[in-house]
């Protein structure tokens, strides 16, 4: 029965847990009771008393002054939000905040969306009795940092940014120091923004009623022409962005509230690392080959080349020497259109995409285990999970907005682990952290699995009614030995169990992963054992639990969705079974084929044996991103034709014989899909750069030139085609999408699924699968004259080999890649902070900056590929997961020595 309360004395319902501020906002305007320390994504707070209202429990009895923003509603009590009393605490409380704030509204930045002067304005404010104040209005600007401004003659300390650093972010780097009217903000031990533990995501600034924090964008100022909004480029959390275009530009970005992804929070790339869309760096025409350099080209010349020398090498080589490489940074349509190109109009299944060389053990290890390849789960599920398991991810730098969540968890001291050969910024908030030794996750995984079946923690009435194989699986793991995996892994078997407890006994567990457990050579083995942790446990289903990858670009799970693979087709359909081929031969009106793809690695070996005679790269520099960087190089140099569509004059691009101009994600409208398989609208904030084009457009246009019957490029029409072929795309329509876009499945009703396996595996029931620890080739052939590990990772400021973000002011936050070193195998080399170290492997050598860190464990040291003068993956090797072939990144076998060089910085 609903419970009542009366809204200057009318009858209203409320629920459970309604503050009275929550309680008049369900039926009111926002602003109808004003505030000016209440935010959309901060917990109430209750420091500014302007939210009070009068709250009688009787009609016509006496009132009491109550803040709204965390005074609980009482059932059948009466609210007055504007009686003369709070009409006259509200305009005081104003009155003596205006006394310590510079009345320059006119050329403030913020000015007509400053809640400050919003607040003043709906509380009559029309001139201030008390005498000005002298701490605040002599404050100095901080103009420190690339994208963070503050101004504290501004500060009404309202606690927003504190909080929001805090609450959101987990970063507590900003605080409130001094007592009554010498109370301000610190941001860290009283230093500058740049020199403080800032990770500059920006949350501060947006959640700043006025300008006291603001960005070097004045992403707050209503000078904006119009605000379109669109999904983050960079990882594959989806954050949704609100960019604000002045004069057909992007002049900033903020985040949406009401975004389910990230609830108005996003990390410095997405609001603030956008300025290489116009950098001067950018492609503007189409470039050819002509005696050995590339020179500019009309689109036409470009096309009619391509097309020629295509037809050639089909004619004398036949289709299967031809190959694409398509990209997780491309649209769902985009993605689509290029396999498509590859297979309608080409003949042949060999076409891949990034998601090789970061995800595909995901994608084969869930099929093998559930049938489906994806994520179980949702972010939200974070609400209402009681312990969380991160696997070889570091989310805090690679997935910020979700990594900020994990941590939230993690900081209340709930049960919590870290699987990782470095001590993340997780781990250490962790309840266990258990700090493997690099290529040794299945070895590490099968103790936890170990244990839950000794110590008798299954599930057994999930075991029985949704699973099978678990008897065989069962009797894999008793005959394990235990001595020897903790052996193996470096880590104690007594912390292993208690993290295996933890697990197993929680009501809700789930798991994320990420790069650290597939990019090695039993990436997969890896995948389909965490599978088994939650089959075991009876973690998968509902809320709170599941196995939940964390991908790495934008739509990487978009690119696998679209068919971007060699031996499955749009919706991983079977592209090799003959009743599926004939459904996609009618559906594209071509015979497709049905003879065995290559996947990326076989694409350079064909090349290399001369059998790969042409290639196509969409918006991916495999030379600079992919391992083995010089074997990698060499297939390139074989080809005939190389054919590369970017934004930049990349690494690869360097190396192609026709390069083709292509528009960034603001210049052009599609879908990404999520790591959470959400589907979300990306939207053309700007019109694309002179002389480019979309890469669904060039997809379009080559196919034309081809004798290929392709409309044009529009999103929406692409989509109708992939809803009609894709399974669970089945009710995706670009107009039925709305701001927060549809989980798949969709149904054909447009119904979309938050949680897969609530009753069913789609394998019908899910399958137990062993596996059992084997030491990588690359250790076992190396380790000798190479006796450290190697394991890459990312940082927050750049995203990858860096392209994009070294070409914004994020290059002046993280100006370089920095080998990390344990202190004790540093002194062994007599090597010191900030000296450069020669790093070997055997397949080349480079020098990079030495870091001293008790962050990896000693005989592990660890880097980035974000500036391409290091050559990092000059170092890494072909050695590849064993079941989908994605690249070992995690682990490459090296010597180090203190470089004969001198650093000069």
């Amino acid at each position: 029965m609903k419970k009542t309360a009366f809204i200057n004395d009318k009858p209203y319902s409320f629920e459970p847990g309604d503050t009275i501020l929550s309680f008049v906002r369900r039926y009111f305007e926002r602003d109808f009771v004003p505030t000016l320390c209440d935010a959309p994504n901060l917990d109430p707070y209750g420091a500014c008393r302007v939210c009070s209202v009068d709250v009688a429990l009787v009609k016509d009895g006496p009132c009491k002054a109550q803040a709204s923003c965390h005074t609980p509603v009482m059932e059948n009590s009466y609210i007055y939000t504007d009686s003369e009393r709070i009409k006259r605490l509200r305009k005081n409380i104003v009155e003596l905040v205006l006394t310590d704030h510079p009345l320059d509204c006119l050329t403030c930045e913020v000015n007509n969306n400053c809640e400050l002067q919003t607040v003043a304005a709906r509380v009559g404010i029309r001139d201030v009795r008390y005498p000005e104040g002298k701490n605040h209005l002599d404050r100095k600007k901080d103009l420190s940092h690339p994208y963070m401004t503050s101004d504290f003659s501004k500060c009404i300390n309202c606690a927003r940014c504190v909080r929001a650093c805090d609450e959101v972010q987990g970063e507590m780097v900003l605080n409130m120091a001094g007592r009554g009217f010498d109370a301000h903000i610190i941001k860290s031990f009283n230093n500058n923004f740049f020199d403080s533990d800032c990770v500059s995501c920006g949350a501060c600034a947006q959640a700043c009623p006025t300008s006291a924090i603001s960005d070097v964008f004045e992403s707050k100022s209503v000078s904006a022409d119009k605000k379109v909004r669109t999904v983050c480029t960079y990882c594959g959390v989806g954050c949704n962005l609100e960019v604000a275009v002045t004069n057909g530009k992007v002049k900033s970005i903020q985040a949406p509230y009401d975004a389910a992804v990230n609830q108005g929070h996003t990390c410095l790339k997405g609001r603030f690392a956008f300025s290489f869309y116009n950098h001067p760096d950018r492609l503007r025409t189409p470039l050819i080959r002509k005696n050995g350099e590339l020179v500019p080209a009309t689109w036409d010349e470009a096309y009619n080349y391509i097309a020629n020398e295509l037809n050639r090498i089909k004619k004398e080589h036949g289709p299967d020497a031809i190959g694409g490489i398509s990209s997780a940074r491309c649209t769902n349509e985009e993605n689509f259109l290029m396999q498509k190109f590859i297979r309608a109009v080409i003949g042949t299944n060999n076409i891949d995409s990034c998601a090789r060389v970061c995800h595909s053990p995901t994608a084969l290890g869930m099929q093998r285990t559930f049938g489906t390849g994806a994520a179980t789960n949702s972010i939200i599920d974070l609400k209402y999970t009681d312990c969380v398991m991160v696997i070889g991810a570091n989310p805090t730098d690679a997935h910020p907005v979700t990594g900020a969540k994990i941590k939230q968890f993690f900081m209340k001291g709930k049960p919590s682990i870290v699987i990782d050969p470095r001590r993340t910024e997780l781990a250490r908030y962790a309840t266990y952290h258990l700090q493997l030794r690099p290529g040794t996750n299945v070895a590490l995984l099968n103790m936890m699995l170990y244990y839950i079946v000794m110590d008798g923690l299954e599930d057994q009435k999930f075991i029985e009614s949704r699973t099978e194989g678990y008897e065989d699986f069962k009797k894999h793991i008793l005959n394990l030995d235990i001595n020897e995996l903790e052996k193996v892994t470096g880590v104690d078997k007594s912390l292993v169990r208690k993290a295996a407890h933890a697990y197993a006994t929680s009501p809700n567990a789930m798991s994320f992963h990420g790069l650290g457990v597939t990019e090695h050579s039993q990436g997969t083995y890896t995948v389909m054992l965490i599978a088994d942790l939650a089959m075991i446990t009876g973690n998968i289903g509902r809320r709170g639990v599941g196995v939940n990858p964390l991908r790495g670009q934008n739509n990487v799970q978009g690119a696998a969705d679209m068919g971007c693979q060699p031996h499955q087709g749009a919706g991983y359909l079977d592209s090799y079974d003959p009743e599926i081929n004939k459904m996609y031969s009618a559906f594209y009106g071509v015979d497709v084929p049905m003879r065995k793809g290559l996947k990326i690695p076989e694409m350079y070996d064909a090349s290399l044996a001369g059998k790969m005679k042409a290639m196509w790269l969409m918006g991916e520099d495999n030379a600079q991103t992919d391992p083995n960087t010089q074997h990698v190089v060499s297939a390139f140099k074989q080809l005939d034709l190389l054919v590369v569509q970017d934004i930049f004059l990349s690494e690869t691009a360097k190396l192609a014989h026709v390069v083709l101009p292509a528009s960034s994600f603001l210049e052009k409208s599609g879908t990404f899909t999520n790591g959470e398989r959400r589907i979300q609208r990306v939207n053309a904030v700007v019109e694309p750069l002179e002389g480019t084009k979309p890469d669904g457009q060039i997809m379009c246009e080559i196919m034309k030139h081809m004798g290929f019957n392709q409309p044009d490029y529009h999103p929406g029409v692409v989509l109708d085609e992939i809803s009609r072929v894709v399974p669970f795309f089945a009710g995706v329509k670009w107009d039925e999408l709305g701001e927060n876009g549809k989980q798949w499945p969709v149904k054909p009703d447009g119904t979309d699924t938050e949680i897969l396996h609530t009753e069913s595996f789609k394998l019908g029931k899910g399958r137990f699968q062993t596996a059992t620890w084997r030491e990588t080739e690359e250790l076992k052939s190396n380790s000798e004259q190479f006796p450290y590990i190697l394991t890459t990772n990312r940082e927050l400021e750049h995203y990858n080999n860096g392209t994009m973000t070294r070409r914004t002011g994020n290059v002046e936050i993280l100006t370089e890649d920095v080998l990390l070193i344990n202190p004790a195998d540093a002194q062994k080399h007599n090597i010191a902070d900030g000296d450069m170290v020669c790093i070997s492997s055997a397949r080349g050598k480079i020098d990079v900056k030495a870091k001293l860190t008790d962050e990896v464990k000693s005989g592990v040291v660890s880097s980035t590929f974000h500036f391409p003068d290091i050559h990092m993956n000059d170092l890494t090797s072909s050695v590849a997961d064993s079941e989908a072939m994605c690249p070992e990144y995690k682990v490459v076998a090296v010597s180090i020595r203190k470089s004969k060089g001198v650093y000069k910085k």
